[in-house]
């Protein structure tokens, strides 16, 4: 279990890593933390864990973990956030939060802790989890339980609110002092414990190997940062790549404008400004982020596409999943038309398309993105959450999971 709030260290590049984490709620403004028994440093997390290749998205990442570190399948809710975490000591990791519905005293019975994974759980306050969990961790939690349910999924970078998160909460939010198992009474308890029981501190598990070597040996993703720029009669802008060598084959490849994150030295959305001034040669704030499109590599869809590398995903070209982030570019008009200065190492032309022809050009996958993207202009709140460019989870809004906190918001 890598634990959501576990960071990584050693990769530089364009790679990164991936973990998904749950919020369960009690139904009495209450939610479920756990021990991890070989983290001396931050032994309170919130459930779930790092990726896996096998893995098709974060919301399986998110069930996967819960089944095999508590023994039971959760229902997961609508997707709380993602947040993009960096570090001058390690490379960055983006987390995925889910809500899921409130556990029944049946569920809550049942609970089976791998003892290896869990040293322990049991139900914080809102106010005692701020405490209890790590500063970043704690900060993308009260992120969660702070913000309207309508403003989901929120978007954050190093826990804390950019874009639209923005008009929900302020960018910098109170800091509880963080006081780790003293703040999480019955913690300190042998494997499987619950609130109530003996709060005395056993001593840690060694864990399996070092920091280094694990972070080291975990598997990378790859993030991609795109934007939606449409004219006033509903048209996207198109850039072709010149062609080249890929999962397509040397044949006309479109896609909206954007391109690869170097994760070590900037987030998606700073990206997105950096690919929009490189390929067209304007200056644009990004906007709204749209989607989140969780592509899955070789290990989790079989099939690869004419011309991909050996062991690559079709849905990527790569043996590894990729991550695209799609902002709103805003609207264009023919004077800012006028103004593009095409990259021509990388792009051949550029067109305006309607949802007709935009669909003929683009892969399946990629025109359901852009699909999505464009629905999610016509509605408030967050990303939409996609894999291969299909939405998956419930519409914000729509599930009760996390309701329970009203009432505990006030705690903080």
């Amino acid at each position: 279990m890598e634990g959501v709030g576990v960071e990584a260290s050693g990769a530089t590049g364009r790679e990164m890593m991936a973990a998904a984490g749950v919020l369960f709620p009690d139904g009495r403004g209450r939610v479920l933390v756990v021990r991890l028994p070989y983290d001396r440093k931050h032994p309170v997390a919130i459930p779930g864990g790092g990726w896996e290749p096998g893995d098709r998205s974060p919301r399986e990442t998110a069930s996967r973990e819960i089944a095999e570190e508590l023994g039971f399948t959760p229902r997961l809710g609508a997707l709380a956030c993602v947040d993009w975490a960096m570090s001058p000591s390690r490379p960055p990791i983006v987390a995925y939060l889910y809500w899921a519905e409130a556990l029944t005293p049946e569920q809550v019975s049942a609970i089976r802790p791998d003892a290896a994974e869990v040293g322990g759980w049991v139900w914080l306050t809102a106010e005692e989890a701020g405490h209890a969990l790590p500063p970043r961790l704690s900060r993308r939690v009260a992120a969660c339980l702070r913000a309207p349910r309508e403003a989901g999924p929120l978007e954050l970078e190093d826990s804390r609110p950019v874009g639209h998160t923005l008009g929900a909460l302020p960018a910098e939010g109170p800091v509880p002092e963080y006081t780790g198992l003293a703040a999480a009474p019955g913690l300190g308890s042998g494997p499987g414990s619950a609130a109530g029981q003996s709060s005395e501190a056993p001593e840690p598990l060694e864990p399996p190997m070092d920091r280094d070597t694990y972070y080291a040996t975990r598997p990378r993703i790859r993030a991609k940062a795109r934007a939606l720029f449409t004219d006033g009669d509903g048209r996207v802008l198109l850039v072709r790549l010149r062609p080249w060598d890929g999962p397509r084959g040397r044949v006309p490849y479109w896609t909206l404008p954007g391109g690869g994150v170097e994760a070590d030295r900037e987030t998606p959305r700073t990206a997105a400004g950096r690919e929009i001034r490189e390929e067209l040669g304007w200056e644009v704030e990004p906007g709204r982020l749209l989607a989140l499109d969780w592509l899955p590599g070789a290990a989790a869809v079989t099939g690869a596409e004419p011309g991909a590398e050996p062991g690559a995903g079709p849905a990527t070209g790569q043996d590894t999943a990729v991550l695209v982030y799609v902002y709103d570019g805003g609207a264009v008009t023919e004077e800012s038309l006028g103004t593009i200065t095409l990259q021509e190492q990388e792009l051949v032309e550029w067109r305006l398309c309607d949802p007709a022809e935009a669909r003929t050009l683009l892969s399946g996958p990629s025109w359901d993105r852009v699909a999505a993207a464009l629905a999610a202009r016509e509605r408030a709140g967050g990303p939409v959450e996609l894999v291969r460019g299909r939405p998956v989870g419930p519409v914000v809004g729509n599930a009760s999971a996390g309701e329970d906190w009203e009432h505990a918001e006030h705690d903080h």
